[in-house]
Order: structure tokens, then C-alpha cells, then sequence
């Protein structure tokens, strides 16, 4: 990722909810639990397309979803570089719930960076970005959810994205970057329409805070604020602030060009971000319970 109306009493509900129930929704999420989810991705190596441990990673993803989610769509697809690399990539999208209308969308992408192109040290640019947080926190966070899903069902319809590819190529070419979910925006299942999408990527940070990021503010504001009242309802207000930050080229730019109101929660102050530092003493348990617990709770109604 780079820089580059909800009705009101909906929201209030949502958020009223959520206070009544944030100790079943602590409970539900279990944050340890995510953790192991991250220290089991990061023992793959690095997940980038084309080599054995992405190809570990999206079997064993798999075989978690099938596990927990009612039904299991693998998008396999590929994609030519400019440097005439063919690409073997794969979405997964876990769905409970699937024959409700009402649904809520979360996503995240499993892959990682070639390239630590931001590492100060000029050799470390060349080698891979290990991504403890830039991409595995999202996922674990995600696999929480379904751990969540699978012990409780939900009254609504939820769906969980895995998308593949959404750091392999350079930001400022953007044909080589958001694979997963370019394609999934343009292979939506019939008739798909999500109330909204949530997209989370590095939200594992031990100093963990999000600002409400710009491109989500402008096409989707009514999300970013069901999302960010329900977490100051759980008591996350210092980590969800209230402040506008900046506008990232991200997966929820797909999605909300394909029509679908998307928002991405996002901590873009990481200061590892695109490094080699990006590694697993970096993520805590903690962060990623205060980020389940939101999710949990948006769709408890």
C-alpha cells in the first residue's frame, strides 16, 4: 500500500450494541490465539507468489478456512509481469452465512513484499520483507474471526477475503500491485452488494493507532464511522483516533471502484514498513485483540 450515506440510527444501534457486549466480544476473540496464527505464517518464510512458501502458506490457508467457514471459493488465477514472469496466484474467500442477503466483508492480503526497498541499508533492499505485520497480522486477525464465526454463527452473512499479490509489484507502476483484489473486483460473485467492506493490513503493531485513512473518508465516511464508534464504545478510542490521515493506495481502492463502499483500517506510522525488520518481536497478542474485538463486534447485530 502507498499514499495516494450510512443511516444514523444504524450506527447508533451498532454502537450501543457493542457496548452492552464487549466482554462476549473480548471473549470471543482470542488474541493469543491470533498470535499463533502470525508465528505460523512467518514459518513458511516469505509468501511471495512463485515460491514454495506461498505455495505452504495458500495450502495451509486453505485447509484453516475449510476447516471453519460454511462455504470455500479458491479464485486461482495469473497474472504476466512486465518482465514476462508469469505469476501463480490465489484468493480465498471463506463465506458464513452464504445464502444471507444482508453481508459484511472483511479482507486482507497473505502475501509478501519481494523487495525491502524501504531497509536503510542498500543490501537488505534486495532481499524479501519477512511480513510479520504487512501481511500476516491481517490475516491472523481474520482467522480469528472465523474461529469466532465458526463457535457462534452470525445472524448476518460475513465473508473473509484473503486476497494474493498485493505487495509484489511497485507502487508507483500500479499494474503490478493490488492483483487480488483488482481481480476479485472484477469477478464479484452475481448480484454481489456487501453492506460494507473492511479491509485490515499492519494492524498488528505493538504501538498500535489508526487514523481514519483518506480514501476511505471520501467514498465511504458512514463505514469509518460505525467502524470508529464501535470501537470507542469497547474503549479503543486512543487507538482508533478520531483524526483524518492519509490517502494509501490500498485493496479497498478496488472494491470501492467496483462499487462497494470499502475502508481501509490501517496503521501506515509502522516504521518497518517495506523492511526487513518487519518481523514477528514487532506484533503483540494485545494489538491483535483490540482489532478482533472490533471486527467481532461490527457484526454482532
Amino acid at each position: 500500500m502507498v499514499r495516494g450515506t450510512w443511516c444514523v440510527g444504524i450506527v447508533v444501534a451498532v454502537a450501543c450494541q457493542a457496548r452492552a457486549g464487549n466482554g462476549s466480544a473480548a471473549r470471543e476473540f482470542n488474541g493469543p490465539t491470533a498470535f499463533s496464527y502470525v508465528q505460523q505464517q512467518m514459518a513458511f518464510g516469505p509468501r511471495i507468489p512463485n515460491t514454495p512458501g506461498h505455495d505452504k502458506m495458500g495450502d495451509w490457508l486453505a485447509a484453516q478456512l475449510r476447516q471453519r467457514a460454511d462455504t470455500l471459493i479458491v479464485q486461482a488465477f495469473t497474472q504476466r509481469t512486465s518482465k514476462g514472469v508469469t505469476l501463480q496466484l490465489r484468493n480465498f474467500f471463506a463465506r458464513f452465512r452464504p445464502q444471507a442477503t444482508d453481508r459484511v466483508l472483511f479482507v486482507a492480503h497473505w502475501d509478501t513484499r519481494p523487495k525491502a526497498d524501504k531497509s536503510a541499508n542498500l543490501g537488505q533492499q534486495q532481499l524479501p520483507v519477512p511480513g510479520a505485520n504487512d501481511g500476516a497480522s491481517g490475516v491472523a486477525v481474520l482467522l480469528g474471526i472465523a474461529d469466532a464465526l465458526k463457535a457462534r454463527a452470525p445472524t448476518i452473512g460475513v465473508d473473509l477475503l484473503f486476497v494474493d499479490g498485493e505487495d509484489f509489484g511497485d507502487f508507483n507502476d500500479s499494474t503490478e500491485t493490488l492483483l487480488g483484489a483488482r481481480y476479485f473486483a472484477k469477478h464479484l460473485p452475481p448480484g454481489y452488494t456487501p453492506l460494507f467492506a473492511v479491509l485490515f493490513d499492519m494492524v498488528g503493531d505493538k504501538d498500535l493507532q489508526f487514523l481514519q485513512e483518506g480514501f476511505s473518508m471520501s467514498k465511504a465516511p458512514e463505514v469509518v464511522q460505525r467502524v470508529w464508534q464501535v470501537a470507542d464504545q469497547l474503549g479503543f478510542a486512543q487507538v482508533f483516533a478520531p483524526r483524518a490521515g492519509e490517502a494509501l493506495t490500498d485493496d479497498h481502492v478496488p472494491l470501492q471502484q467496483a462499487g462497494i463502499h470499502a475502508i481501509d483500517v490501517i496503521d501506515f506510522t509502522f516504521p518497518y514498513h517495506h523492511t526487513t525488520e518487519d518481523t514477528i518481536d514487532k506484533v503483540s497478542a494485545q494489538s491483535l485483540q483490540i482489532v478482533g474485538d472490533v471486527a467481532v463486534a461490527l457484526v454482532r447485530q
